[in-house]
């Protein structure tokens, strides 16, 4: 059986990395492995499991598109550029403010959709205004963007890698609200104190003019009652389980953004704005949709249960030693999918040897989002510096990234390790 198991593990790895030096994108790779796999085990094309296979992650993706779906709106009616002038206007003469303002809009957009992608497009380029005018380098302005993002895709009340692992071990999503958010804003915190700090007087004046004008009639209630429609549904779900109807996160994703349409102070196009949302959202859909075909797969011809039986027996401390190379690679080689593929065995192990798993996987969470800016796929780390305008060699920007991610890789891990010490995190 662990013959038979390796064997159908090794075809698809070859498979994988064939498809790469092809030039496929992860997301053909890794369904490309998924199919080689099943072939080697002897079940042929097998529909029914690809089918099932692909409606695994169904509902997250709803969550995403619906959450990005909001931020969108509220970019587009003119909100966020409105936020941004407004928080510059009234604590340009404060850099510690602004610096913790400026932190909130990176941090918001990810939270809500689990998307770092979504920080960067949404707030990214214009907190680098900010930044810049601010005499801080192109290099660790992007650095400062690409960490922040990362930790605000890991944040609550939306993280893709818990949520993906959870559903893997059959737990439900629920405590992770503050073993997340705590160390999320307080590595945030971190990462732009360190990099940002530095730097001359802000350029009012010229910060405001590279910065986008919102439209006339927008204001701080516009910008505001939308996040406060979607809080008072999640407020009234947790405050009245029993005589509140289950909405689900789609549904107050759908009903804040109704709201921020129908307060925008310009005309909006829904449709447009619609398949904006869809284009920019395909690939992160698309790798949700073939790693669940790949897990699907992985359970079928046992490689999974060899992955699980194999990490479950390694000396733990070998496995914590690893943790802050293991999980940034397997991000970059695997994306999202390195959660569901690697995390339920290593929350599997560290249930067994009596550790908090919500706290471990919040601990792990932190760690993978480093591994967007890695090699082959870094699909984060270049749309950032795109973003940015960052035009240098790409080494010297994951050289601005090193200090605060070797910090986060040290936090994330220390919550692993004493992660049964720190299980009242899970009730606060």
């Amino acid at each position: 059986m662990f013959v038979y198991a390796g064997l159908v593990l090794g075809v698809m790895v070859a498979v994988y990395i064939v498809a790469k030096l092809f030039k496929l994108s992860t997301e053909l790779s890794m369904f490309a492995a998924a199919l080689g796999g099943a072939l080697a085990g002897g079940f042929g094309l097998p529909p029914r499991h690809i089918a099932e296979g692909a409606m695994t992650y169904l509902d997250i993706n709803l969550i995403f598109i619906t959450a990005t779906l909001f931020m969108n709106i509220l970019k587009e009616s003119g909100g966020v550029a409105f936020s941004v002038r407004g928080i510059l206007k009234r604590f340009h003469r404060s850099r510690t403010l602004l610096v913790i303002l400026l932190t909130v809009l990176l941090l918001l957009p990810g939270a809500l959709t689990g998307a770092g992608s979504v920080t960067v497009l949404i707030t990214g380029g214009m907190v680098a205004v900010v930044l810049q005018t601010m005499g801080v380098s192109r290099a660790r302005t992007a650095a400062i963007v690409f960490i922040i993002a990362g930790l605000s895709a890991a944040a609550p009340p939306v993280s893709l890698w818990a949520m993906m692992t959870a559903a893997g071990v059959n737990m439900p999503y629920v405590g992770f609200f503050w073993p997340l958010l705590l160390p999320c804003v307080f590595l945030s915190l971190i990462t732009i104190f360190l990099l940002g700090w530095k730097g001359g007087e802000i350029d009012l004046e010229k910060a405001l003019a590279e910065l986008p004008r919102p439209p006339e009639g927008m204001g701080w209630g516009k910008v505001f009652i939308p996040l406060l429609v979607f809080g008072a549904l999640i407020f009234m779900g947790r405050q009245w389980p029993h005589d509140t109807p289950i909405l689900g996160l789609p549904l107050m994703f759908s009903c804040a953004a109704a709201t921020s349409f129908f307060l925008s102070p310009v005309k909006l196009d829904f449709l447009k704005i619609s398949r904006e949302t869809i284009k920019q959202l395909l690939p992160l859909i698309g790798t949700l949709t073939c790693v669940g075909v790949l897990v699907q797969i992985m359970t079928l011809t046992g490689v999974r249960g060899l992955l699980a039986v194999t990490v479950v027996t390694l000396p733990v401390a070998l496995v914590f030693a690893t943790l802050f190379l293991v999980l940034p690679i397997s991000e970059a080689v695997l994306m999202w999918g390195a959660a569901p593929v690697l995390g339920v065995p290593l929350i599997l192990l560290f249930n067994n040897i009596g550790l908090d798993p919500i706290v471990a996987l919040a601990g792990m969470s932190v760690i993978w989002p480093l591994g967007d800016a890695l090699p082959p796929t870094a699909i984060i780390g270049r749309l950032t510096v795109d973003v940015v305008g960052y035009r240098e060699n790409y080494a010297r920007f994951l050289k601005a990234c090193i200090v605060p991610a070797l910090i986060i890789m040290a936090v994330g891990t220390l919550m692993v390790v004493y992660s049964a010490r720190l299980s009242f995190l899970t009730g606060l």
